[in-house]
């Protein structure tokens, strides 16, 4: 009962003209921006956080909620059509999407996405109504050590996600490594590896190189194998986009998967939406009877890491309202709009402010089926960009990167090394080379070093603390039951063909 009367105060904060105007603005904003290339949620949520000062707490939160949400939905449209990721989540979507639209299927592929999001998303509110205590003491019991042995294992689960050998995974997950050291050591403060150049402090940025290792390199690939003036025809009515009954069998099981992916990972504070895609696309490699389709437009690769992505947009906001702990950077600038408005994040949130986490909680559904309505009649609208010349459409796409990654830093140093990385993703495709497990090694390599540093100070350099914790032991564990996956399989695959 204590539930439903929760849900009930939700639904009429939620509900109110305020709310559902800045739900809907939130939104809108986000699938929006979602699309574009460079920009991303985190620059929009940080030039529109000023806008949500003159507004009530719920709904300003409501609105920037909206716009992480959102993104997460348009993300995987120019990731699909264009093998343009807009956000580092939507960045697997391109491994099967694109195959998919180049096949004539860019109308399932979109559709298949907008649904496995709002199963993702919905499940991921359930979870944050009725789970959201009991979750968030699991989180809490994570440490430095338990955090470490995760990155770990991602990092073996990123070799699985390639689509050549695990060896070239590897090798892409070094390289990610590497890059993930470049910039200034957060311990002392002295910057490594940025040869001198200043705009290197931060590091590599992962939407710069998101953009050039995806969508430029795709505009080099294809430069000289169009002819001037092609179209590719493409059908665009509802029936072209309803799934086959094969699609929608394909589909339901990795749904699941990617929610319960999404979920668990999307609790776990620092760890983010993007690792949950990954994590799930490469599930459905390892569980799949034929893992060779993946990569050539199978539906289980586009609606799993979809489901995963928005089901850990939602559980992220579980750690930041119970615990006062940002799940990742997005969900941090929400967390300081509360702190502005007077609002402590933590345990006594939903005891002391019950109608802003109810009201924020009900208006995550309502924002949902708003992105439902809107996605689906724009499928169309989306399709046709494939329609348009390629003499145009691909000079417009390196203007909008360019513009995009531009606006990051206004620096002219951005774009160019988009371009490097651009030139750099050109290569790797030509070598067979996959830049998915890249783009993970690089996100995580920054965490993975924090976090073992912290372990061997809290441990006073006694690397045993990793296998001492049960939970970073059964974590460890669960790693080392990968590689011996990987190598039987490889060994059972060598027999037959020496024999």
């Amino acid at each position: 009962m204590d539930l439903i009367s929760n849900l009930t105060l939700g639904f009429s904060v939620a509900l109110s003209l305020s709310a559902l105007m800045y739900c809907g603005l939130g939104v809108t904003l986000g699938m929006l921006i979602g699309v574009l290339p460079g920009i991303g949620p985190l620059a929009t949520v940080g030039m529109l956080l000023p806008l949500t000062f003159y507004a009530a707490p719920t709904d300003a939160i409501i609105m920037l909620a909206g716009i992480y949400y959102g993104s997460m939905y348009g993300g995987s449209t120019a990731s699909i059509l264009l093998n343009l990721p807009g956000t580092a989540g939507a960045a697997v979507a391109c491994i099967d999407g694109y195959p998919m639209a180049r096949q004539g299927r860019a109308g399932v592929a979109l559709f298949m996405t907008t649904i496995a999001s709002f199963f993702g998303g919905i499940v991921g509110i359930v979870i944050l109504a009725a789970f959201a205590p009991a979750l968030a003491r699991v989180a809490l019991s994570f440490g430095s050590p338990e955090y470490f042995s995760l990155m770990v294992v991602g990092l073996l689960a990123a070799a699985l996600v390639g689509d050549g050998s695990p060896s070239r995974s590897l090798a892409m997950v070094v390289l990610g490594l590497l890059l993930g050291i470049v910039g200034t050591d957060v311990n002392s403060g002295v910057r490594r590896f940025t040869g001198g150049l200043p705009e290197l402090s931060d590091g590599v940025n992962l939407v710069i190189l998101t953009t050039g290792l995806f969508g430029i390199s795709e505009v080099i690939l294809n430069a000289g194998r169009i002819k001037r003036g092609s179209v590719r025809p493409v059908d665009v009515s509802w029936r072209s986009m309803l799934p086959t009954a094969d699609d929608w069998r394909r589909s339901v099981l990795p749904s699941l998967r990617g929610v319960s992916v999404g979920s668990v990972l999307g609790i776990l504070p620092g760890t983010g939406a993007a690792l949950s895609t990954f994590v799930a696309y490469a599930l459905e490699k390892r569980v799949a009877r034929d893992p060779s389709r993946f990569g050539k437009g199978a539906i289980e690769g586009v609606v799993a890491p979809e489901a995963a992505n928005n089901a850990a947009a939602q559980a992220a906001f579980i750690p930041t309202l119970s615990l006062g702990i940002p799940g990742d950077a997005i969900v941090a600038i929400m967390l300081g709009a509360l702190i502005i408005h007077g609002i402590v994040p933590g345990p006594r949130l939903v005891v002391d402010q019950p109608e802003l986490f109810w009201g924020l909680t009900v208006s995550f559904f309502i924002g949902n089926v708003m992105l439902l309505i809107l996605n689906l009649p724009l499928i169309g609208l989306w399709v046709r960009i494939l329609s348009i010349p390629y003499g145009l459409l691909y000079p417009a796409i390196l203007v909008f990167i360019c513009i995009g990654v531009y606006s990051i830093n206004n620096s002219a140093f951005d774009v160019l090394m988009a371009l490097v990385f651009g030139v750099a993703g050109f290569a790797m495709r030509l070598m067979r080379f996959s830049p998915a497990p890249l783009l993970l090694g690089l996100v995580l390599g920054p965490l993975i070093e924090t976090n073992l540093r912290r372990s061997l100070l809290l441990s006073r350099g006694d690397p045993a603390v990793f296998v001492e914790r049960p939970l970073s032991a059964a974590i460890l564990a669960i790693g080392l039951a990968i590689v011996v996956w990987v190598v039987v399989s490889a060994l059972r695959r060598r027999k037959p063909a020496q024999t």
